[in-house]
């Protein structure tokens, strides 16, 4: 059965020559003055965002990153254009979607400070040495730079918050009161298309009725463009750049979107721009070196099952819209592909123009950026053109615009169509068809209800969606190198909490116990992992290669090795396309880190206004700062920088060594980010998107950036983390990875897998109040949403694994919410509750796969695992009205007569997002 359109209701566009929808289609319809069109110079530095119309406090305004202002004035666009200022939206489940890649000014910022306290500590070194000052003068000399440092960066207590990619969804979910699935994601060049595939399935499937995508790219720092450059993808002129632009490997822009079903639409009485009928992704999974795809074929599978999946025939498609980046290889590959697709249309029927010459790439967003042209483009019928710089494909039955035309109906009859092509440096290829809206269609497909939603390979039986088997799993944490050893150290009930390696954390730099400061930590405790030295077994990376990654890839790498050869799967064993989802923090340490040597003027500029600089020879403060900047500036090496920076280079890691035909991405919804990498991963199998997918989260929080952030807001334990306890005063960062393979339940029988256990419903919601302090409605409404998609009710699910940070706030109202829902009927018997983190300490971004981790080991054992570190039960936690128990020591888990054992998870993060997963044991029986 043909899905469901999906309708462009609004559009919100901030480029640098355009504000707005109607300038945007001015912009995409300007002639040319010379056949040439350059594209629009600048950047985005000069628009103003009334925050106090957001209504942000002012003394919240200086931690924000300029993406969130920048995002929240699209999503204002966006909404105002819908008809969305003037009448409220008639759902509370509207979902915030943000896609963008490379780190934030916030990011970049936050992690300088940090870098800047080893410089401030060789600077007094230096000083010692040169002007024979007393020991205590060069100490005064290292605090007035850390202090003065933290003035020039705008630092503030939160910073942690605020740096977050999630918190630009959430603080836009904030802002205009959407309620519903808030998070960020990251795939390179085709992030736009993940958010917009991830659209359609969560609203195809009845789970959201809108959602506000965003993307956008902008210049940040100076590493983008210097890692780039060493991989030969840098500014005009570097080797193989075909870029119809001189600004660098991209331009800056950020794009809107409100999507709903057509049925949606049409009942609200939306204007309805187009519809978009299919949105596939296809993946090279090559060994090496990130690059753009090249395999011949990769373009036409992901067109083929494009068209297949809306109906519509190759010659139906008038139009093309080409995103890629325009380098040589990607470039005529693309070209091939699509001289190959219409091979049997007629000569010249087919328009091929590109974005690109009005904006040039702007990366994240130049997927949306394609699909609103498109959309305005079908709306007005009309061709957007006025030549190319770049070389566009031509001949056969391709033509390239050379000025703005009439779009003429089909002579086949029909609605008149378009599809956007895109590319990504990670090895990933897009597809999507669009068509005009008010004509006859080639089928709409049935309108979604609920969660009883026929979705293609997800069509719904009268239990709810199909049960997603979990048929592998892996983990590693502190004092645990797989997840069997992370269950021993569990039903032992040893916390792995303890001070922190010095190689980890310098104390002599960053540890200042007994007081809150923005550049060290009251603590030094958490649960750190040993970071790789070598890839695993079977892998052959380069040791220059690896030496470049990031520690959250290699422990990834790790992680995923275990999960297949646990499986049995060889290295490129896995049939079919699949998604590759790994909840992370979009900003690495390494890509901070290497942006930070690159601003050591900054540090420079700080440091020629201190005293003890200025009373010196002009001739020796040059060299004073000439040898600090040696001492603390390596000569680091950016050939491979940007396979070791990007977020989604995690998860593209993963699928191109292991050689698998499967789409990337990066997810992050704060401390949420598993289940939402997990929610994102079971709505691709549900739709029939892929075959399966791997998906889970990793963070490595035990680090001097993260420890000083969390400390500077008191978030920290100033022991351990000890949850549901009456003593509990904050959290203990961990180390942390758990990968799941996934596959829909039948597939899993039939290709006769072990099944572990079954997800049966992941919920979500946003609060829509506060950044920072937790909301029982919100978490309520998350576990109501995944019981809304099941058969079985609170009563009959046996555990629940808690967010439980350790905080006495955090935990009381996660307690509540769940006496809300738990308690909303009679048990037969007390819920059980228990929390990963008081072994393992807040794994942060890895926190909901570490919980995953732990119900899957309970369900597959009949095993209640215990919490640790327990002394003195908070009397704030309304247990008895659940009623619910903590247990300090395993116990069995009793058959419940004869039903499967059913587990939940909790996994709540900052910017009021909650994610509630049901888990379900796997009995051996045909469902």
């Amino acid at each position: 059965m043909v899905p469901e359109a999906i309708a462009v209701v609004g559009i919100g566009a901030l480029y640098p020559a355009a504000r707005g929808a109607e300038q945007y289609w001015r912009l995409l319809t300007a002639p040319a003055t010379d056949g040439t069109p350059a594209p629009a110079a600048g950047g985005l530095g000069d628009i103003e965002v009334d925050v106090a119309g957001f209504g942000i406090p002012p003394a919240q305004t200086g931690t924000m990153s300029r993406m969130q202002l920048l995002a929240l004035e699209a999503a204002r666009q966006c909404l105002q254009d819908a008809g969305y200022d003037r009448r409220p939206l008639p759902s509370d489940r509207v979902d915030v979607t943000v896609g963008t890649c490379f780190g934030l000014d916030r990011q970049y910022a936050n992690a300088l400070r940090i870098e800047g306290a080893r410089y401030a500590v060789e600077l007094g070194r230096t000083l010692a040495e040169h002007g024979g000052h007393a020991s205590d003068a060069n100490a005064d000399t290292t605090e007035e730079f850390r202090a003065a440092l933290i003035r020039r960066l705008g630092a503030s207590p939160h910073d942690r918050v605020s740096e977050l990619v999630s918190s630009i969804p959430a603080r836009v979910a904030s802002a205009f009161k959407l309620r519903g699935r808030t998070l960020a994601l990251e795939s390179a060049d085709v992030t736009s298309y993940l958010g917009l595939a991830y659209a359609m399935d969560s609203l195809r499937a009845g789970l959201s009725d809108a959602v506000l995508l965003i993307t956008g790219q902008r210049h940040e720092g100076p590493f983008v463009a210097r890692a780039f450059a060493a991989k030969g993808l840098g500014q005009k002129g570097s080797p193989g750049a075909t870029a119809p632009y001189d600004t660098g490997p991209f331009s800056e822009g950020v794009g809107a979107l409100l999507l709903k079903r057509l049925s949606s639409a049409e009942q609200d009485g939306d204007r309805v721009y187009a519809t978009v009928r299919s949105c596939v992704l296809r993946h090279e999974g090559r060994p090496g070196a990130f690059r753009y795809p090249v395999r011949d074929g990769l373009w036409e599978e992901a067109a083929a099952a494009g068209r297949t999946t809306c109906a519509a025939a190759a010659e139906a498609v008038q139009y093309v819209e080409s995103a890629g980046f325009g380098f040589d290889g990607e470039s005529h590959a693309e070209q091939r592909a699509l001289a190959a697709s219409f091979t049997g249309a007629a000569p010249g029927s087919v328009a091929v123009g590109s974005v690109r010459d009005r904006l040039g790439h702007t990366f994240a967003n130049a997927g949306l950026a394609g699909v609103g042209k498109i959309a305005l483009a079908l709306h007005h019928r009309r061709l957007p053109g006025g030549g190319t710089r770049a070389p566009m494909p031509h001949g056969g039955a391709l033509r390239a615009v050379a000025g703005t035309e009439d779009w003429p109906p089909p002579s086949s009859g029909g609605p008149r169509r378009a599809a956007l092509v895109g590319s990504s440096l990670t090895g990933t290829v897009a597809h999507v068809v669009m068509e005009e809206y008010g004509t006859p269609h080639s089928g709409g497909g049935a309108p979604a209800q609920g969660h009883r939603a026929i979705t293609g390979a997800g069509t719904v039986s009268r239990e709810g969606p199909v049960p997603i088997a979990v048929v592998g799993f892996a983990g590693r944490f502190a004092g645990c190198p797989d997840a069997e050893a992370f269950w021993a150290r569990t039903l032992a009930g040893r916390s792995m909490v303890g001070p922190v390696p010095d190689d980890v954390f310098d104390r002599s730099i960053y540890y200042a116990p007994g007081s809150l400061s923005l550049d060290r930590s009251y603590t030094d405790q958490g649960a750190s992992v040993p970071v790789p030295d070598g890839p695993p077994p079977g892998l052959r990376l380069p040791p220059s290669r690896y030496a470049a990654l990031d520690a959250a890839q290699r422990v990834a790498l790790d992680v995923a090795a275990e999960l297949f050869a646990r499986r049995g799967y060889p290295p490129g064993g896995l049939p079919g396309s699949g998604l590759v989802a790994v909840g992370s923090n979009l900003g690495l340490h390494n890509e901070r880190r290497l942006n930070s040597l690159l601003c050591v003027d900054v540090l420079e500029q700080v440091a020629d206004g201190l005293d003890a600089l200025g009373a010196l020879p002009a001739r020796t403060r040059r060299e004073v700062l000439r040898l600090v900047r040696d001492r603390t500036v390596a000569d680091t090496d950016f050939t491979h920088a940007l396979d070791g920076c990007l977020a989604s280079g995690v998860a593209a890691l993963i699928a191109n060594e292991f050689a698998l035909d499967a789409v990337p991405v990066a997810v992050e919804a704060a401390c949420a980010s598993s289940l939402a990498a997990l929610d994102l991963a079971v709505g691709r199998l549900r739709s029939g998107a892929v075959d399966y997918a791997l998906a889970g989260g990793v963070e490595l929080p035990c680090n001097a950036r993260d420890m000083v952030l969390c400390s500077s807001l008191g978030l920290l334990s100033h022991g351990r983390i000890t949850p549901f306890d009456e003593a509990a005063d904050g959290f203990s960062p961990g180390d942390g990875c758990a990968l799941f393979l996934l596959k829909r339940y039948d597939d899993a029988l039939r290709d006769g897998d072990p099944i572990h256990g079954l997800l049966r419903s992941i919920g979500a919601s946003n609060d829509a109040r506060s950044l920072i302090a937790p909301d029982i409605t919100g978490q309520a409404s998350a576990m109501l949403q995944a019981f809304d998609q099941v058969e079985f009710a609170p009563a009959d699910v046996g555990y629940l694994e808690a967010h439980g940070t350790g905080t006495r706030v955090g935990d009381r109202v996660e307690i509540a919410a769940v006496a809300q829902v738990y308690g909303a009927v009679p048990r037969r018997r007390p819920l059980d509750i228990g929390s990963a983190k008081s072994f393992f300490g807040h794994t942060f971004a890895a926190a909901g796969g570490t919980g995953l981790l732990r119900a899957l080991h309970a369900v597959r054992t009949a095993t209640v695992p215990p919490n640790t570190g327990l002394r003195t039960l908070s009397p704030e936690l309304a247990l008895d009205r659940i009623p619910g128990r903590i247990r300090i020591d395993a116990a069995p888990w009793e058959a419940p007569d004869g039903r499967p054992r059913r587990a939940a998870v909790s996994s709540f993060g900052t910017g009021g997002i909650n994610y509630h997963l049901l888990l379900e044991e796997y009995q051996g029986r045909p469902r």
